[in-house]
């Protein structure tokens, strides 16, 4: 079996029994009872997914960046050139980008993962190297890429999830790195949540109204042909998405495979989200939303799938940042439940009288 069936034959629902102790241990704690708010949430989420109250703390994390090219770049739809992406590959690998900032920050590892890129990448720091196929076809003229690349990308992703975790990980984060990548992840966001091309199609790096009109009509045209067919979620991938955005699908459903919480970053792996949820619905249960995106396909995303982000800091980077920056709350999320005293275990009086 596939690296990525696997996981998804291994994929169980969260613990909702676990989760309702949760809730019940947060109403006996020295706090009027919601008043920590989403960080409650987070907590009992955490617990599901752990299957025990109080959850672990989600710690050591890793992000694994998923680094791949677009065809559809051909049709002038981003100001960067398609050399960015490998030379960004390389600012990570030198430990020079954002996300290598932010990780260190919060005491996170960074990996990063071709699967994807254009060019070759030579003498790049620890990469690792699981290139499909050098970037995709244009989404414009035709399908992205074929299943067998599709299901290619998945196992890689899902392959990283399952060593990670065996190597100690114990939350995994969510990272990318495309130039163009945010009109796959509107198309295939577009597609699998129902909306309109208008809906879901943001400015990226900052394109101006003439390229911003060219990629909604991309994207509509897309959508259009790729559902002409009654095509299953994997088919939609492989029409419409990446190849770093299919290696993210099963990254996430690899770490619900392994039992572990999956933090999720910016547009491009809630369209992941969004193809993991439809291809493995009982994953969607271990995704925590880091943050919301400003591009508008995010909110569209996380809405469909019932997620609310824990940070609305008006990030559009990607790379993980998000993902990081969240990460300390999640991890305060579990430390509430397993350190913060009960009102009887303090001599508290239970609330008013």
């Amino acid at each position: 079996m596939s690296a990525f069936g696997d996981a998804a034959a291994r994929v169980v629902p969260v613990d909702t029994d676990a989760a309702a102790r949760a809730r019940a241990h947060h109403d006996r704690l020295t706090k009027p009872p919601g008043s920590l708010g989403r960080l409650e949430d987070a907590g009992i989420q955490l617990s599901a997914i752990a299957r025990r109250c109080p959850p672990p703390v989600p710690e050591p994390a890793t992000v694994a960046v998923f680094a791949a090219d677009h065809g559809v770049l051909d049709e002038g739809i981003s100001p960067w050139p398609q050399e960015v992406t490998a030379q960004m590959v390389a600012n990570f690998g030198a430990g020079g980008a954002a996300v290598n900032v932010l990780a260190r920050h919060v005491g996170a590892e960074v990996v990063v993962v071709d699967v994807g890129v254009a060019t070759d990448l030579p003498g790049v720091p620890g990469l690792r190297r699981a290139k499909v196929r050098a970037g995709t076809d244009n989404l414009a003229k035709g399908a992205a890429m074929t299943l067998a690349d599709a299901l290619a990308a998945l196992d890689v992703g899902a392959a990283l999830a399952a060593e990670l975790v065996g190597a100690g990980a114990r939350c995994l984060l969510t990272g990318d790195m495309g130039i163009g990548n945010t009109t796959p992840s509107a198309a295939l966001i577009a597609s699998l949540c129902g909306r309109s091309a208008a809906d879901v199609t943001g400015r990226g790096t900052g394109i101006d109204d003439e390229r911003m009109e060219r990629k909604i009509a991309i994207v509509q045209a897309a959508v259009a042909r790729a559902g002409a067919e009654d095509a299953s979620p994997l088919q939609l991938l492989a029409s419409l998405g990446g190849l770093e955005i299919a290696a993210l699908a099963g990254y996430i459903v690899g770490g619900a495979a392994a039992g572990v919480p999956v933090l999720l970053d910016g547009v491009i792996a809630a369209a992941a989200a969004v193809v993991a949820a439809a291809m493995v619905p009982d994953s969607l249960g271990y995704l925590v939303a880091g943050h919301r995106s400003t591009e508008p396909g995010a909110s569209v995303a996380l809405q469909h799938l019932g997620l609310v982000p824990l940070l609305e800091l008006d990030l559009r980077l990607g790379e993980g940042t998000g993902a990081c920056l969240a990460l300390p709350v999640l991890q305060a999320a579990a430390k509430v439940l397993g350190e913060m005293a009960t009102f009887d275990s303090a001599g508290v009086s239970e609330g008013p009288a």
